[in-house]
């Protein structure tokens, strides 16, 4: 069983706990303390194998699709629920693993997890498929034709440790809305929170089986991607490896989703209610130690309120309380990990030598315990062909630009190989409305940032990914479309 002080943990195949076939295991780092916190089983390629034919039988068996659809629901639902019920345990794992301040956890990411459960299950019931006006030339006219959704089998889920609960549940809620077993690799710094998870599954009635969790580093993953039991995968992590993804997935023809990175533009006009903005923009580029993918880490002001806005925005990001995920008072907790530390603080390096101003921030905070914290950065005067206006940085890192008009914002707003995000501040409806649809980016918001609800898909153009997350688009990666087509004429058509 997995608690919020749990020093050990297996893999979770078949709805029991096993160790990895060759005994391995890896340590799971607090990134508060930069120490060890637990130790996992480690997945490797006869892990992945055992539990994808364990998936297999059990949707060759229909184990959960022989549950009735209202029932399926109602488990749904169940897992909501116990998501709600274990919140303050699920909050300290994850600030355990992750460094997520933990009234961030209980406040945003628990419930947000829930009510994804909670929407899927709405959609368990919904009507799927179509029936067809169908004729065919030179027959006669009496056919009818349906089109019914079917799940698409095993699906291999693979998540990335910026919110080790929320990222699982975009992917195992709709996978098994749509009526299919899964493995779930997730990442290796943060593998407790998704093994509680598959608790709160099996708990709420999901059959064993159904839900499979392998913790593991590098092979787990990729032995997933290969397998040829495994007609899906949903990926969420780094552009570069969604590439290797779509090529290791290509001999099988799998189906593919992949949410990836960003770079997303926060463009502010000079009609913008000023104070609103900056608040939102703080928000926006820091939350989780800015190790979010819609971040909006670039942020584009008009050029009349551009000083008095990197003031506000420099003073603000000065007061922001930088701490241990446990400390009720902290705004910011660590990076996840030393690699992220080093990659962070070498990008800052860069942006000072590339001649961006520092206006906050800049340095490590090396006396809180050994973990991986970094001050709130803003760098002011960014140019968009400076690397830290252009590469992903995926910590609390802020760039902030000048534009003189609407198209100057739009042409650097769209000057990028992502395409995840971006938000429009302005008091002029009608340039809002052109901005976003001139953006190109699966989201644009109006007057806010960094709100999702389960209802809204959520994905990106360009490199930032293929297919949509939550929403009823949710669901198609996970399903087939079949075409039944029924001649009911008196003389059916002959060609002979």
């Amino acid at each position: 069983m997995i608690s919020a002080k749990a020093t050990e943990a297996h893999l979770w195949i078949g709805g029991e706990w096993r160790p990895a076939a060759d005994g391995a295991m890896f340590d799971v780092i607090d990134p508060a303390t930069g120490q060890v916190t637990a130790r996992v089983a480690n997945a490797g390629e006869k892990d992945v194998s055992i539990a994808v034919a364990i998936a297999e039988e059990a949707f060759a068996d229909r184990r959960w699709l022989s549950i009735p659809p209202l029932e399926r629901g109602r488990i749904l639902r169940r897992i909501a629920e116990l998501i709600r019920q274990h919140h303050y345990e699920l909050a300290q794992l994850m600030t355990r693993e992750n460094g997520m301040p933990m009234n961030q956890a209980l406040f945003i990411e628990i419930p947000l997890a829930a009510d994804c459960f909670d929407f899927f299950a709405s959609l368990v019931v919904q009507p799927q498929g179509d029936v067809l006006p169908f004729s065919v030339a030179g027959s006669a006219p009496d056919y009818v034709a349906w089109t019914v959704k079917e799940p698409i089998g095993v699906a291999g889920l693979i998540t990335p440790w910026n919110f080790p609960l929320l990222m699982p549940t975009w992917k195992i809620a709709p996978a098994l809305a749509a009526g299919c077993t899964m493995v779930l690799k997730p990442a290796p710094e943060t593998p407790l929170t998704a093994l509680k998870l598959a608790e709160i599954c099996h708990e709420a009635g999901v059959p064993e089986g159904v839900v499979n969790v392998l913790p593991g580093l590098d092979e787990a993953g990729k032995a997933l991607v290969r397998h040829p039991g495994v007609p899906k995968i949903a990926f969420t992590g780094e552009t570069e490896t969604g590439r290797h993804i779509l090529q290791a997935a290509a001999p099988h023809i799998k189906r593919v989703t992949l949410e990836l990175g960003g770079k997303s533009p926060n463009i502010i006009f000079a009609d913008a209610d000023l104070e609103q903005a900056a608040k939102s923009a703080l928000f926006g580029v820091f939350y989780n130690s800015g190790q979010v993918c819609q971040a909006g880490s670039r942020i584009l002001v008009e050029q009349p309120i551009y000083e008095e806005f990197v003031v506000k925005l420099a003073d603000r990001a000065k007061k922001l309380k930088v701490g241990p995920g446990t400390d009720a008072r902290s705004d910011l907790g660590p990076v996840i990990s030393r690699e992220q530390y080093d990659k962070v603080l070498r990008y800052i390096d860069i942006g000072k030598q590339e001649g961006a101003k520092l206006v906050a921030g800049g340095s490590a905070l090396d006396g809180l315990g050994g973990g991986y914290f970094i001050e709130p950065t803003v760098f002011a005067d960014v140019s968009p062909s400076m690397c830290i206006a252009r590469e992903e940085i995926f910590g609390p890192v802020a760039a902030v630009i000048p534009f003189q008009d609407e198209e100057e914002a739009v042409r650097i707003a769209n000057d990028t190989i992502y395409g995840l995000a971006a938000a429009v501040w302005t008091n002029d409806i009608k340039r809002a409305l052109r901005l976003a649809q001139r953006v190109k980016s699966g989201t644009v918001w109006i007057n806010t940032y960094q709100v999702l609800s389960p209802t809204a898909p959520f994905g990106g153009y360009k490199q930032s990914g293929l297919g949509r997350e939550l929403g009823m688009q949710a669901l198609e990666p996970y399903m087939e479309t079949k075409t039944i087509i029924c001649d009911i004429n008196e003389r059916p058509m002959t060609l002979f």
